[in-house]
């Protein structure tokens, strides 16, 4: 059997648009592969050109369909577009409940289109673990506009405005008091805010309670960015060409108030931190066993408290790096 292409060497076709070298860089990224790491920092060092669109809200709120459209309006602008579809995994198998993306089969075969269903393997947040490595490939790769649709978030599961540059919140009438279940939360990170399904005769009353209460946190200033309410359909389509207006003018306002450098800022900001977390996370589960039993043990017998016993673990750990460091 072949021995598999080094990462590295995948680079060059990856800059150049290849698409099976991107999948394969995304795939190696997913698995958490350290070879593959030399070359994700190298495309990262290659980023940081494209526009990077957040799309997130409630389950049931027809995401995965505005996302498909929406794609397809950027390619008839002439724009690339790549789609990061972000699936729930089982707690078990740690698999994709909903697997690929099999009705963005038609937007798949385009060639100025790249799409990629990633499962999130416990990551809270509504993010996958490896969604911005994947966003840094399909960056570096030439790809114009990248939208990264969430799994379906709740009030404190908002890590996509942590990731994208836009972000775009859908809700939709019909799922009770929507409104109030995401205000707490996710109303608050929208960038533009779209009620799909706007066919239905409640989504007016949705549009009016969205635009009420945005209008109580309206802020003076000139370069203060007003966020929209959108409404879309998609059979029949319509509002699709006014949500790329809307997100093509929020580029435009990050660019010319300078706030896009704040908000890359706060991108790798948190990607460091999440990053580092995972490496203490990792590096834990490695060493814990021996004092964890222990304790574990002291704790279930009530001769110690749970945060008494985590920070007695923890510097038992601190003790045994410094060892092996020494």
């Amino acid at each position: 059997m072949p021995k598999p292409t080094p990462s590295l060497e995948l680079v060059p076709q990856a800059r150049a648009g290849n698409r099976r070298a991107m999948a394969r860089l995304i795939s190696r990224a997913e698995a958490g592969d350290d070879e593959c790491r030399p070359a994700l920092a190298e495309l990262y060092r290659h980023s940081g050109r494209a526009h990077v669109v957040g799309i997130t809200g409630v389950p049931g709120s027809g995401k995965s369909t505005l996302v498909q459209k929406l794609a397809q309006d950027i390619r008839a602008s002439g724009r690339t577009v790549g789609v990061i579809a972000i699936d729930p995994s089982s707690p078990y198998s740690g698999g994709s409940i909903l697997g690929d993306r099999v009705r963005m089969s038609e937007l798949a075969a385009d060639a100025g289109a790249f799409i990629r269903s990633m499962a999130t393997r416990g990551t809270l947040g509504g993010l996958a673990r490896a969604s911005l490595d994947a966003v840094d490939i399909l960056d570096a790769g030439g790809y114009d506009v990248i939208l990264i649709e969430t799994v379906g978030v709740g009030q404190d599961e908002v890590d996509i405005v942590k990731a994208g540059h836009t972000t775009v919140v859908v809700s939709a009438p019909g799922l009770g008091d929507d409104i109030q279940a995401i205000k707490a939360g996710v109303l608050e990170i929208a960038d533009i805010h779209v009620v799909s399904k706007a066919d239905r005769p409640d989504a007016n009353r949705t549009v009016t309670e969205l635009k009420g209460m945005l209008s109580m946190d309206l802020q003076p200033g000139a370069d203060i960015w007003r966020c929209p309410v959108i409404a879309t359909s998609v059979e029949p389509k319509s509002g699709i060409d006014d949500l790329l207006g809307a997100i093509d003018r929020h580029r435009e306002h990050l660019a010319s108030t300078g706030e896009i450098e704040q908000r890359r800022r706060q991108i790798a900001g948190n990607r460091i931190i999440k990053i580092a977390e995972e490496i203490v996370r990792e590096d834990f589960e490695r060493r814990r066993h021996g004092q964890f039993d222990d304790l574990l043990e002291r704790v279930t017998g009530r001769r110690t408290d749970p945060y008494a016993a985590a920070v007695a673990l923890l510097s038992a750990l601190r003790e045994n790096i410094s060892h092996e460091q020494a």
